[in-house]
């Protein structure tokens, strides 16, 4: 199977202050949601908005620098399995892509790993581990 454009993530420097941009764009976020360090919506259609704080991505990217342009928002791509994440890091770092985080087991459940684009935009392939 092909991976699938599944979630675009966004890193908030403050997650209040981002959620509520979006809930004024008419996102439907809970109120509760912006003291928490990850938050997801679902959006018509079946694609999800997720937003990390700075303090998540660091947990799993220590070198993990705020962009200087305003570049937050990461493209994450959904692959049916683990062995497929691998795969596809695999296949892209050989074609010439940059590497940025091996694949490996994330605390959240799922097999998770970045590659950048041509203009340095993180990807991530990510699967449920189980």
């Amino acid at each position: 199977m092909t991976p699938r454009l599944d979630m675009i993530g966004i890193v908030a420097s403050d997650m209040a202050a981002s959620l509520a941009f979006y809930r004024a764009l008419g996102l439907d976020i809970p109120a509760d949601a912006d003291s928490a360090p990850h938050v997801e919506v679902t959006l018509p259609g079946g694609m999800r908005l997720a937003w990390d704080t700075e303090e998540v991505v660091r947990s799993f990217d220590p070198g993990w620098t705020a962009p200087s342009n305003g570049d937050r928002i990461g493209l994450n791509f959904l692959c049916d399995s683990p062995a497929e994440v691998d795969a596809v890091y695999g296949a892209l770092v050989a074609a010439g892509h940059r590497g940025h985080l091996k694949p490996w087991d994330a605390t959240w459940g799922q097999r998770y790993a970045v590659v950048l684009d041509p203009d340095g935009c993180g990807v991530s392939l990510f699967a449920n581990a189980a």
